[in-house]
């Protein structure tokens, strides 16, 4: 873990950020002692279930058969 001080925390931010973007840790300290620590941040994961929608829609035996040329008519702006 690399330790910076303020001053060069604030001149080389970017390249901070870039490196925790990385998985590096670094520690930022005010007159030599720790003060903070930058890394970086994991997005929590999502656990998703599957089905559990199951029994809720309905989808007509008739989903994906061709339009009426009134409706499909509708959609082209005719």
């Amino acid at each position: 873990m690399a330790t910076v001080n303020i001053h060069e925390a604030k001149t080389q931010f970017s390249k901070l950020v870039d490196a925790a973007m990385r998985g590096e840790e670094t520690l930022i300290a005010k007159a030599g002692k720790p003060a903070a620590k930058l890394v970086s941040i994991t997005p929590p994961k999502v656990q998703r279930k599957f089905g559990t929608l199951k029994g809720k829609i309905k989808i007509a035996k008739d989903f994906d058969s061709p339009l009426s040329a009134e409706v499909l008519a509708g959609f082209e702006g005719r």
